[in-house]
């Protein structure tokens, strides 16, 4: 097993010198990887014998251990991706797992805030360091769409303030413009000389990073989400909801608002649109209301039943 566990070594620089893959995405393949070399040793199959019984065997291990189908399926990628590059290299003639296809699960519509939640979530109260740079954080994940860990990375240099737009770095090390509005312009302003004073008094100077924590260090995404966290409960929005979900918001308020689905694509850094388009389920609060007004029958509605149109659409999220 030993010569496995070098060749996923292998595999895993490639993924990085390569492919640009970020490093936890790595780590992820590399613990999905090792996990089923775990289960050859256990179940004492040397890697030249592995075949399609012995794949769909590991996977059907994995769906009685009660593994998520989110988790199998990553793995399928993860060993189908290997095989692959052992293939290109010579290393091995055809893959075990090309055969096994991934499992069917339920497809859960993300959550996201409607607009007044998201004004209750921005409306932080204080001009206090932590106080503006938590308004920061919210502006920028809503106003620009970006993944946590991307809008932690952003650098004060990264910023054109003039233009209203910044250069984050994606996934796979891919760079992308996205832009934000004068509100977050104006929370900006007021948060940069506060941070300048708080550098000041933690003697430190060249600090790139725009979010910082109250060391003056970069905030971290674990930092981050307790942050968001808080500030949910202190809204008191009973939803299930994290740091994702501005970002799920951001794609559903910009396609209901009538943007083409290319053009919200490239935004969010999508590399096809069909992971964009889980977020035109939003069009239903659009498309119910011009059907209650273009359908004859559709108008027969009291005022009443019209206002449940929000909660309606509430719950097809969360289903």
């Amino acid at each position: 097993m030993s010569e496995l566990r070098d060749s996923v070594d292998r595999y895993a620089r490639y993924l990085g010198s390569v492919r640009n893959l970020s490093s936890a995405t790595i780590r992820a393949y590399e613990r999905d990887l090792v996990s089923f070399t775990d289960w050859l040793e256990s179940e004492g199959i040397s890697v030249s014998d592995v075949d399609l019984v012995s794949a769909r065997r590991y996977v059907a291990g994995l769906s009685r251990s009660g593994a998520a189908v989110s988790s199998i399926n990553r793995r399928l990628s993860a060993l189908k991706g290997y095989y692959r590059f052992e293939i290109r290299h010579g290393r091995a003639e055809k893959s075990p797992f090309d055969a096994v296809r991934s499992l069917k699960g339920e497809r859960r519509l993300p959550e996201f805030f409607f607009g007044q939640e998201i004004e209750r979530l921005l409306d932080i109260q204080g001009g206090d360091f932590a106080s503006l740079r938590d308004r920061v954080l919210l502006e920028l994940l809503y106003a620009t769409g970006c993944r946590i860990s991307e809008c932690l990375g952003i650098d004060i240099a990264n910023i054109d303030f003039k233009k209203r737009q910044v250069v984050v770095h994606g996934k796979g090390r891919k760079d992308r413009l996205v832009f934000f509005g004068p509100q977050a312009a104006r929370t900006i302003g007021e948060y940069l000389p506060l941070r300048s004073a708080l550098l000041r008094r933690r003697g430190k100077t060249g600090v790139p990073a725009l979010i910082l924590n109250q060391s003056g260090e970069r905030l971290t995404v674990r930092g981050a989400a307790g942050l968001l966290q808080k500030r949910i409960l202190e809204t008191g929005i009973l939803k299930d909801a994290g740091p994702h979900t501005f970002r799920h918001s951001f794609a559903t308020h910009v396609l209901d608002a009538g943007a083409d689905i290319r053009v919200v694509q490239e935004l969010l850094g999508h590399s096809t649109p069909s992971t964009t388009q889980v977020y035109t389920h939003v069009g239903l609060g659009a498309l119910k209301k011009i059907y209650t007004q273009a359908h004859p029958h559709g108008s027969r509605r009291t005022s009443k039943e019209l206002d449940l149109d929000e909660a309606v659409v509430t719950r097809m999220g969360k289903s």
